[in-house]
């Protein structure tokens, strides 16, 4: 009995948040159907590969805008960024999405046209939370996406293997079966630089971001890039310019 009242006040939350994201939406006009929404989802990295993807844009001259926190995103400050997007004429909506947006149906309903994600989960969750993390991240990738980024080398990687883009998968990593893939990487006292394959296509990028995870995000940010059809030349542009001790944007690094 407690299980069907624990279930059905949980039942009776999803659709107050996905009311409220309808109202919200319908509020502002729909602004997503006019964006191309890039989701990076993640324990570690979601903002750093952002401001990659936000600077890569920049490069090929495509108007871009960026939402990234590591903290809660909530439906009305989501889909308020998705209105000044709009307005602001872009054609991309960069955005960070926690487990717990995720879990609170904050995206419900947005058309997602990529979605990527940098790790799968913390070693610090219980099995319980484990399960929950996972329904969370599950939700994004089973909104259809177009586009979806993976990274091979991660140890949960046979978890979410079978999430598929509807048009394009794309697997990064230092793995053999990566489709892009990280053949080589080096770590500076002020910078990191990795050579990355992608087909036929070789190319090299560098960072003044510093740390082993530092190559994993621009592979991501790289794949990404790569299904947007940009050339490497303006990938590695792109990453060579996010600088957060210029910008001051935070560099991800939890």
């Amino acid at each position: 009995m407690e299980g069907n009242t624990k279930s059905a006040e949980k039942h009776k939350r999803f659709n107050l948040e996905r009311t409220k994201v309808k109202l919200l939406a319908a509020y502002y006009g729909h602004p997503a159907r006019d964006l191309r929404l890039i989701c990076i989802t993640g324990s570690t990295g979601k903002s750093t590969v952002a401001y990659f993807l936000h600077e890569i844009l920049q490069a090929a001259s495509q108007p871009a805008a960026i939402l990234a926190s590591d903290g809660e995103i909530k439906a009305s400050l989501l889909h308020k960024f998705l209105n000044d997007a709009w307005k602001a004429k872009a054609t991309y909506a960069i955005i960070t999405t926690p487990a717990s947006a995720l879990e609170k149906d904050t995206f419900y309903g947005l058309p997602i046209y990529a979605a990527a994600l940098t790790d799968f989960i913390p070693s610090k969750l219980t099995d319980v939370d484990l399960n929950t993390y996972l329904e969370a991240k599950s939700t994004l990738f089973r909104m259809k996406p177009e586009v979806v980024v993976l990274n091979r080398d991660d140890s949960h990687y046979l978890d979410f293997a079978g999430f598929k883009g509807a048009n394009e998968t794309i697997t990064y990593g230092a793995s053999s079966d990566s489709d892009l893939r990280i053949e080589q990487s080096q770590l500076y006292r002020k910078g990191s630089e990795a050579s990355l394959v992608f087909g036929n296509r070789a190319f090299t990028v560098a960072s003044f971001l510093t740390g082993e995870p530092t190559i994993s995000y621009m592979a991501c940010a790289a794949a990404i890039a790569t299904a947007l059809n940009i050339a490497p030349a303006t990938i590695a542009d792109g990453i060579a310019n996010y600088n957060p001790e210029m910008s001051n944007q935070p560099a991800d690094r939890r």
